[in-house]
């Protein structure tokens, strides 16, 4: 079953340390287009983000967006900078010893002096992490692919609807072709009649133009092509996958059969049905530019 370009899906996982939640939502695209927006201890898992992803997504312009939620405080550390804390006392001895007054500086003072004493993070369980973030992206891209899914259902729905509809305009075509020749033959023959005034009628001339003309009206090649393009356009919907790209340039040739059609109608109703062809191939031309 085909599947749209559009989607969202979102999932959550969590442990006694973090809770990490995936966003996941997409648009049209040409190609591929995978756009992630984490915190930066998650960038070592980037390569092995996009792998998996890829796994399910071949079309599209996806935005994911991870965030993680930290429970415990072993993640963070007090680090004592000794060296930059001497080179506070050396100047602290020099500032005294200049100016002839007391070093009154304590413990409690010179640790609240930039970068003496500094917060950080300790080593990540990057095993444990990028289990965590596997399972919140796997849930996410599990609702992801769904939602896709349900939507390329609808999509199929409406495309093989409109494509009974071409069907139907094209057996309108062929059925109207034969009965135009037929009323050209009859006015040819009464004009011809009215010029000779009764004198006696070259039917082989007759022929010949009837057959000149139906050579330049005849959309039998059209209609053939048209409904082959039809029937394969019905077997790659069948068949799913990713075949937007396929199925946009089915329909491009569509386009151009049915041009060809509107070209060659010498005949209101033919060039209206033309039109009518011409309305839902365009129909199915933007519904596929949502397929992936």
């Amino acid at each position: 079953m085909v599947k749209s370009m559009t989607g969202f899906g979102r999932c959550e996982a969590a442990d006694k340390d973090y809770k990490i939640s995936v966003e996941m939502k997409s648009v049209n695209h040409r190609y591929l287009d995978l756009g992630i927006k984490m915190p930066k201890k998650f960038n070592p898992f980037e390569a092995e983000i996009r792998k998996l992803l890829k796994q399910d997504i071949e079309r599209g312009k996806v935005d994911v967006f991870v965030t993680c939620e930290t429970f415990s405080e072993k993640t963070l550390s007090l680090n004592y900078n000794e060296a930059l804390a001497k080179e506070y006392m050396d100047i602290f001895e020099q500032m005294s010893e200049r100016f002839s007054i007391a070093n009154d500086v304590t413990v409690s003072s010179l640790s609240r002096y930039p970068e003496v004493i500094a917060t950080g993070q300790s080593e990540e369980d990057e095993e444990a992490l990028w289990k965590l973030l596997k399972e919140a992206l796997l849930g996410a891209l599990q609702k992801f692919v769904d939602q896709r899914t349900r939507e390329g259902e609808n999509l199929f729905a409406d495309l093989s609807g409109k494509l009974e509809d071409m069907e139907g305009w094209i057996e309108q075509i062929e059925a109207r072709s034969p009965q135009i020749l037929k009323e050209y033959r009859e006015k040819l023959t009464d004009k011809v009649k009215e010029l000779l005034e009764g004198s006696g009628i070259d039917e082989n001339r007759i022929a010949a133009e009837v057959t000149l003309f139906a050579d330049k009206i005849c959309v039998d090649e059209e209609t053939v092509r048209l409904k082959s393009h039809i029937k394969t356009m019905k077997a790659t919907l069948t068949r799913g996958d990713a075949v937007g790209r396929k199925l946009d340039f089915i329909a491009q040739e569509m386009n151009r059969e049915a041009n060809t059609i509107l070209s060659k109608a010498n005949d209101m109703e033919i060039s209206g049905t033309a039109i009518e062809l011409k309305t839902v191939i365009e129909k199915v031309r933007e519904q596929i530019q949502n397929i992936e």
